[in-house]
C-alpha cells in the first residue's frame, strides 16, 4: 500500500524577461563633427523585492568616441547611468514573493547604443538591454512512497561453495 510524502524543496517561482530602451545624452567638452563609435561597458545590476514587485537597479557606463575641429581630432567623452527596472513577475502555483525568496537576473542582452544622432554639440544616444529574472524559493512536491517490504523481491544468500560449482562447469572451449 502506498503512502505519500511531503518533500520541501528550493525551485523557480516565477521567471520573466523585459527589454528596456534607455535614452541618454552624452556632452563632449569639444563639439563634435561626426560620431566614430559607441559602447557600453561596466554594466552590473541585482534585484530586490518590495512589496511583491521586483526593482532591478543598475549602471553602465558610456563612452564615445568622436571628432571634432573640422575632422582633424579624435577624444572619447564617457558617462556614468544608472537605470531602475521595475518587473511584475507572475509567480507559480499561488506562490507569494516575500523576503525570502533568492532573485537571481541574468542580462540576456547586453546594453547596446541602437541609434545615434548630435545636436547642438550634444550626442543623443539610444541604448536597449534586456533582462531575466528568476525567482527561487521553496516549493512542495508529494511523492508516493511504498510502506510494505512484501512488494520486494527477497534475495537468498548463495554460499560460495554453490558459486564454485557453477564455474566448474563452464565450457572453456565454447568461445574458441
Amino acid at each position: 500500500m502506498a503512502s505519500f510524502k511531503e518533500i520541501v524543496t528550493k525551485a523557480v517561482i516565477g521567471k520573466a524577461k523585459k527589454t528596456s530602451v534607455s535614452k541618454c545624452a552624452v556632452t563632449p567638452e569639444e563639439v563634435p563633427d561626426t560620431v566614430l563609435g559607441c559602447w557600453v561597458i561596466n554594466h552590473t545590476f541585482e534585484g530586490r523585492s518590495q512589496n511583491g514587485v521586483v526593482y532591478i537597479t543598475g549602471s553602465f557606463d558610456v563612452n564615445v568616441w568622436y571628432s571634432y575641429y573640422n575632422y582633424t581630432k579624435t577624444a572619447v567623452a564617457t558617462k556614468h547611468y544608472t537605470y531602475e527596472d521595475k518587473m511584475n513577475i507572475k509567480l507559480k502555483d499561488g506562490a507569494i514573493l516575500n523576503d525570502e525568496e533568492e532573485i537571481i537576473v541574468r542580462s540576456l542582452t547586453q546594453p547596446t547604443v541602437t541609434d545615434v544622432s548630435t545636436s547642438n554639440g550634444i550626442v543623443n544616444l539610444v541604448i536597449e538591454k534586456e533582462l531575466g529574472v528568476e525567482i527561487v524559493g521553496n516549493t512542495m512536491l508529494k511523492v508516493s512512497v511504498e510502506d510494505e517490504e512484501d512488494d520486494y523481491e527477497v534475495i537468498e544468500d548463495v554460499d560460495d561453495e554453490e558459486i564454485d560449482d557453477v564455474i566448474s562447469e563452464i565450457d572453456e572451449e565454447y568461445l574458441k
